[in-house]
């Protein structure tokens, strides 16, 4: 069985310093001793763990698969034995959150550096990325999606409302006119993120429903810079409204069509199904939440 500790610690310091040298030192061992774990690990476990050259080692198939458990089951430890010995109620261990990349860099980032600031034995792992993740399968313990979710066998918290709205820089605007209708919305030049072509399908007023073809004569896989050609003036987005909220209460970014969106899209917090939410994942829920509720209206 795979119950010794000190194994499981030595094998995690060795994937996360990148050598057995590295490892031996962080943990006050002899190389000989990280050595000797790492070979009654894998003997224990009957496959290889680590792939070990002169230049570099990198974990295995089942390696990786082994260190999301090993990390957990530490990470719950480890904050157990810090509530027992310092009496108090503090985040430890690494919290590993994902996020999309404009909303992760604008609001989740900020978050994260304050509470590790705050709390010194709490480590963080933030990864942006806009595709859908594996919440358990990559080892998180937190992930934010901006829109409704359809199926999810995970547990949800919903952060904030949002809409996914029109803008484009005053600048634009005044050069091209302000549309006062789709129709109309459907002559100017459209900045596109990603290659997806088809229409975007807006909801107005009473009901109404209205189809804009947005052929984008520019286009880029990065929602950062479909922002930066807005502010630049180059044309209309599409974004989520908590992405142009502040360029859009400092004058930078206008709404266009004002009583037209492309309906809800809130933001959610996913985490796996549990009997109990870790200290780490709740202290973090909490403090994106008050941030949210803070942001202009």
């Amino acid at each position: 069985m795979l119950d010794d500790l000190n194994e499981l610690k030595t094998f995690r310091a060795i994937l996360s310093e990148g050598s057995l040298s590295a490892a031996a030192r962080r943990m006050g061992l002899t190389l000989a001793v990280v050595s000797k774990r790492l070979a009654t690990l894998e003997s224990r476990a009957g496959v290889r763990l680590i792939h070990r050259s002169t230049r570099s080692l990198s974990a295995t198939e089942e390696g990786a698969r082994l260190l999301i458990d090993v990390e957990r089951a530490l990470d719950a430890i480890e904050a157990g034995e810090e509530r027992l010995a310092g009496g108090r109620d503090e985040p430890v261990g690494t919290l590993r959150v994902s996020a999309p990349i404009s909303f992760g860099r604008r609001y989740v980032a900020p978050v994260l550096g304050r509470l590790a600031t705050r709390y010194p034995r709490l480590a963080v792992s933030l990864y942006l990325n806009d595709r859908l993740v594996d919440l358990v399968g990559e080892g998180l313990d937190l992930v934010i999606r901006i829109g409704t979710l359809t199926d999810s066998s995970a547990m949800m918290r919903k952060l904030a409302d949002n809409r996914r709205i029109l803008v484009a820089s005053p600048g634009y605007l005044d050069r091209a006119g302000r549309p006062e209708t789709p129709e109309q919305a459907a002559e100017h030049e459209f900045l596109r993120y990603g290659s997806a072509a088809e229409p975007w399908h807006l909801k107005g007023p009473g009901g109404a429903t209205a189809h804009v073809a947005a052929a984008a004569r520019m286009r880029v896989d990065n929602g950062d810079a479909v922002h930066d050609w807005a502010l630049a003036g180059l044309g209309i987005m599409l974004k989520s409204e908590v992405d142009v909220v502040e360029d859009m209460s400092l004058g930078r970014l206008e709404r266009v069509l004002p009583n037209w969106d492309c309906g809800e899209a809130p933001i959610v917090a996913l985490y796996p199904t549990a009997q109990y939410l870790p200290l780490k994942t709740r202290v973090f829920l909490d403090e994106l939440s008050a941030h949210m509720a803070g942001l202009p209206k």
